[in-house]
């Protein structure tokens, strides 16, 4: 997965209108919004939904799926809702993707290509200039593909911080393998926005009672740095 590097367009683009088969969720407003939604029943969290506003403010919430249980250190999923921040290219690209592609106006799905089943997601975009929506598994533009991924990126930062809030109160000894991981997923650009978990970072960082290595992981993340596991 690349970020692909953008500038907003300063200039105004034509309101889109949606196709017939497609009707939008999201409320009319003055600031511009992106909607990002994702389902898949298998897996955890089942649904979840990020909201990004142009200046980079924007909310999360999610569900554990029906199928949720205890992970291996016994503690289940819960819902979650808070607030995040996104920044510099990641959000730029967005909003670009998003008035480049008629607001999400148009029809996203690849009907024509059979791919496995990655979960439903659906992008929205409201704001004085348009408003659209569209749903897709899977889509021959590169660049929607590319949006998917990187939200997807964004919510597992938010799940991998909400995984190690939870095993730094009742099971330390999983920090170093749960923080090891997550240096891997940033890496590889699984995982995006890491300053949106920074307070449980810096809390593991900056704990005497956890070991050494899941303390360095922690610290590393925190600066930026991934390391060889």
């Amino acid at each position: 997965m690349m970020l692909l590097t953008a500038i907003v367009f300063a200039f105004a683009f034509p309101t889109a209108v949606l196709p017939n088969h497609e009707s939008a969720s999201v409320t009319d407003i003055g600031s511009p919004e992106i909607r990002f939604s994702f389902e898949h029943p298998q897996l955890d969290p089942s649904a979840y939904t990020l909201v990004i506003r142009a200046d980079g403010s924007g909310h999360y919430q999610s569900s554990p799926g029906p199928n949720s249980g205890p992970g291996m250190d016994g503690y289940a999923s819960s819902p979650t809702e808070r607030d995040i921040t996104i920044r510099g290219p990641l959000l730029a690209t967005l909003f670009q993707t998003a008035r480049s592609h008629r607001f999400f106006a148009m029809d996203c799905e690849a009907a024509d290509v059979r791919i496995a089943f990655t979960g439903k997601k659906t992008v929205a975009y409201a704001g004085s200039d348009g408003r659209g929506q569209c749903s897709y598994n899977w889509s021959h533009d590169k660049e929607l593909n590319e949006l998917a991924e990187n939200l997807m990126a964004v919510a597992y930062t938010l799940y991998e911080g909400n995984r190690l809030a939870l095993e730094h109160t009742h099971s330390r000894l999983s920090l170093d393998s749960e923080l090891g991981a997550l240096q891997d997923a940033v890496k590889d650009h699984r995982a995006l926005e890491i300053e949106n978990i920074a307070p449980v970072l810096d809390a593991i960082a900056s704990d005497p009672t956890v070991m050494n290595r899941a303390r360095n992981r922690a610290r590393a993340l925190l600066n930026g740095e991934t390391s060889k596991r």
